[in-house]
């Protein structure tokens, strides 16, 4: 057996990372822009339009996040995206139920006087409204004759008032 008169030298020890920080990177990169694409497709769907959550401040000018700062980020957009999806459940349960409320209107108007609901509280564009109001005013309300009246949608961009029409040729004086 030989034995060796000079240690044989070793390699220090180098201590792999357990995580390949590259990859997480990736990863963590892949969430936060899968995150913020759901968070923009909800804002942009929702109507009427609910206000897009910001996030909290970060520091100003381009850097590179670390790993902790990119999973505080990713976490924090999930949580937002968690909070709006619960905001915007509650406002489909509220058109839902402003749904069910014009039916029971149109139903039994008497039951519910001078209720009004709008396009906008249903989710819907324009401005048509139901209204429980007396038919033929005031003699209509003594006399317990109620009925919905559905608007006929939004006013004309002049307003109430009419446009003058034109006069013919021959109405115009002649000095």
């Amino acid at each position: 057996m030989e034995v060796l008169e000079q240690p044989v030298a070793l390699r220090p020890a180098v201590a792999e990372p357990l995580v390949d920080e590259a990859a997480a990177r990736r990863s963590l990169r892949g969430q936060i822009s899968r995150l913020e694409r759901e968070l923009g497709d909800a804002v942009c769907a929702a109507y009427p339009r609910v206000a897009a959550p910001t996030l909290t401040a970060r520091r100003a000018g381009p850097r590179m996040l670390s790993l902790g700062e990119l999973e505080a980020l990713r976490d924090e957009l999930a949580d937002r995206l968690r909070d709006l999806r619960g905001e915007l459940a509650a406002q489909a349960e509220r058109q839902q139920a402003n749904r069910l409320l014009i039916e029971r209107m149109l139903l039994a108007p008497a039951e519910h006087k001078w209720v009004r609901v709008s396009n906008a509280d249903l989710g819907l564009p324009g401005c048509k409204s139901w209204h429980v109001r007396p038919r033929a005013g005031l003699i209509g309300m003594l006399a317990g004759w109620w009925h919905v009246k559905i608007s006929s949608g939004c006013p004309l961009p002049g307003g109430s008032r009419r446009s003058p029409r034109p006069r013919p040729a021959s109405a115009i004086p002649s000095r």
